[in-house]
């Protein structure tokens, strides 16, 4: 099982990049989050290699939270790679997180090739797993715990802070909540 690779890149397109790997060049599907943060010269990934009967693949995430997402993904029924990376592509993992704490399936249905059937059965997955999310994702994802948890014990809803800090910019803790304080007051 191959779980991640470092190479120079040789090509690089918005849905694959190829690496060479010592003189083998390997093919890496990325989704649009992790080519946003690809650099020209070397880069490492982390991959889940999946094997098929006709086919062996390999998905390439900048970030191990990216790359957590993808693997829970699909795992639910009826989600396969390409769902799971038009997921990664469309939300940041924090994005995802704060949707699957709101059971926001309208947000969920803005992905390509997810219905209302699909969205309610992904969100119903994947309950509780906004949690294992935010504690995979880093700074900014433990940033947007740490300020749902304050706005909550301000006696906030958590579908209402899911939904306001999904659109933030900011990363660290205090600016989140400020930031979603603004935009909480215009509500």
């Amino acid at each position: 099982m191959i779980v991640g690779i470092e190479g120079a890149v040789v090509f690089k397109d918005p849905s694959v990049v190829h690496l060479n790997v010592q003189g083998m060049i390997y093919e890496v599907f990325v989704s649009l989050q992790t080519y946003a943060r690809l650099g020209e010269a070397t880069v490492r990934l982390h991959t889940a290699h999946i094997i098929r009967e006709d086919a062996q693949l390999l998905y390439g995430f900048k970030e191990l939270s990216e790359k957590v997402l993808f693997s829970r993904l699909i795992k639910i029924s009826g989600v396969g790679p390409k769902v799971a990376m038009a997921i990664c592509s469309t939300f940041t993992t924090a994005q995802f997180a704060a949707i699957i704490a709101s059971s926001d399936i309208a947000g969920l249905k803005k992905v390509p090739g997810i219905g209302p059937k699909s969205a309610g059965r992904i969100l119903v997955e994947l309950n509780g797993f906004d949690a294992e999310l935010v504690s995979s994702g880093g700074s900014v994802s433990s940033a947007t715990g740490d300020a749902t948890m304050a706005l909550e014990s301000l006696g906030f809803k958590k579908e209402v802070i899911a939904s306001v800090l999904a659109s933030c910019q900011s990363h660290d803790t205090a600016s989140l909540v400020k930031e979603a304080l603004k935009k909480l007051q215009t509500l």
